[in-house]
């Protein structure tokens, strides 16, 4: 049976000698997804992130066939349920793309208590390696009592959790926190089938003082579309079953792309 640890680098078994140089780099951007029997939602949008990120850090990119190409060969070379992470980055005056698999993940089942930490992430539209300050807001909110950590802006805005995107429903809408913050492809996914299903949905600016006023909370990236969120710094959160049910349907209504040959 096939083993879900692989690394691949242009689209063939990594050495030794091709992860050596890049054990200390840190310049790079990638993209995280999980595949089930060999399928992936949201693949236009993962292409399209490393297309932008590339163009913002590098000033040049992969064409999406060779990325598609690279991800496909790591795919079918693992068991069919998998987790992958494709990472671009520079090598010279060319690009190259690391594709490294593993078992799939399984999310926290919730509800999460959140710490709130003032963060604001250099370049936070690009999803980067090396993010140390991220790491350390986490492990020091688990040594306070919590389960992660939300950014607050220095605007007291807020943005977003250390590896998840924050979403809040207000009873009618789901509100989307306007700050600097990454876009991530589960959220990109909920955008539009929530709209194709012709459920409200709102941008605007999202503070502690507003938390009493919402409905419920969740946090959401590659591994779920949504685990409730209980409590925000001080401020308890209403139980967001109804809420979370609802984008785990719409999430559901995103076709899955096979990428296995």
């Amino acid at each position: 049976m096939p083993t879900p640890w692989a690394t691949h680098l242009d689209g063939r078994p990594a050495t030794a000698e091709d992860l050596a140089p890049l054990a200390f780099a840190g310049d790079a951007h990638f993209t995280a997804m999980q595949v089930r029997d060999g399928r992936v939602r949201g693949l236009d949008l993962h292409l399209a992130r490393l297309r932008r990120a590339s163009a913002e850090l590098f000033g040049r990119d992969l064409p999406g066939e060779r990325v598609t190409a690279c991800l496909r060969a790591a795919v079918t070379a693992g068991p069919p349920d998998l987790s992958l992470r494709a990472t671009v980055y520079a090598a010279g005056s060319g690009l190259r793309i690391l594709v490294r698999t593993g078992p799939p993940a399984t999310p926290p089942e919730g509800p999460l208590a959140l710490a709130v930490a003032e963060h604001e992430r250099f370049l936070p539209a690009v999803k980067q390696t090396g993010e140390t300050a991220k790491a350390f807001l986490q492990r020091r909110a688990v040594a306070d009592g919590y389960d992660d950590a939300a950014f607050v802006d220095r605007r007291g805005r807020l943005s977003e959790a250390t590896i998840w995107n924050l979403a809040f429903w207000d009873g009618s809408a789901v509100v989307w926190p306007v700050a600097g913050r990454l876009e991530g492809v589960t959220m990109a996914i909920l955008h539009r089938r929530l709209a194709a299903l012709g459920v409200p949905q709102a941008d605007r600016e999202v503070t502690l003082a507003d938390l009493p006023g919402l409905s419920g909370a969740v946090v959401m990236n590659s591994w779920t579309p949504g685990v409730p969120v209980r409590r925000v710094g001080g401020t308890d959160l209403p139980g967001a079953g109804a809420f979370v049910k609802l984008l785990h349907q719409a999430y559901l209504e995103e076709p899955a792309v096979g990428l296995k040959r």
